[in-house]
């Protein structure tokens, strides 16, 4: 996830924003990208969350239950920049390695 969110944001914020078929699949895949980190992470064991308790799990949530149900009131510059910073920020902090 890491990487497909890494290859949108090279891509470029205006490219992602542009009001075209393209723009549409990219808003589309970044949200997509964050609906599936939020998927894993609601799957992690409580156990895990304590443990890393910096981490703001119910903001990732908070996030994908926007995309996914209140999708008329998404910012896609903020989807954008989820994807630009808190994407790498997360794998980082929890020492993970995103899979090919």
């Amino acid at each position: 996830m890491g990487a497909d969110a890494a290859y949108t944001v090279s891509l470029g914020i205006e490219a992602y924003l542009d009001d075209s078929p393209q723009g549409r699949v990219l808003r589309n895949n970044g949200r997509h990208i964050l609906i599936q980190v939020a998927t894993v992470v609601e799957k992690l064991p409580d156990s895990f969350k304590d443990v890393h308790d910096d981490i703001e799990w119910v903001a990732i949530a908070r996030m994908r239950n926007l995309i996914a149900h209140h999708y008329d009131k998404v910012d896609d510059r903020l989807v954008f920049s989820a994807l630009a910073v808190r994407i790498p920020e997360l794998i980082r902090r929890l020492g993970i390695e995103d899979a090919p």
